[in-house]
């Protein structure tokens, strides 16, 4: 649901700049965030197969970054930067219990991106 509000003030955005939305570069941003994501969504359905519920917040946290690093070359410098963040914490939520890796996880997902998003806001006007 979050991807499609995204999706949908992105395009709004893009609209009210007289940008179109799905020009070479959004295009190619969107194709190398995508794998990521659809590779992150897969393996949250084979761990849960197995069991292996504790590994998920590492997963999302480290295909999230991933998705962000691989598409941030086509974007401002700001996304890869925010997309290790999120790979730090996918490493570190690699090694920890559940509830601090769920922790991390809320810490990626809360604070990086309330973070990053006044970093993207204040430097490049949202």
């Amino acid at each position: 649901m979050a991807a499609l509000i995204g999706a949908v003030s992105m395009a709004l955005k893009a609209r009210r700049s007289g940008t179109p939305f799905m020009s070479g570069a959004a295009r190619r941003f969107f194709v190398s965030y995508l794998a990521p994501m659809v590779t992150g969504g897969l393996l949250t359905i084979a761990l849960d197969r197995h069991g292996l519920y504790d590994l998920m917040p590492a997963v999302w946290l480290l295909c999230y970054g991933t998705a962000f690093v691989s598409s941030g070359a086509f974007s401002i410098p700001t996304i890869p930067v925010m997309g290790v963040g999120f790979m730090l914490l996918g490493v570190a939520a690699i090694a920890a219990p559940l509830p601090i890796a769920n922790l991390l996880l809320g810490a990626g997902f809360g604070g990086l991106h309330i973070v990053f998003g006044f970093v993207i806001a204040r430097r490049y006007g949202g």
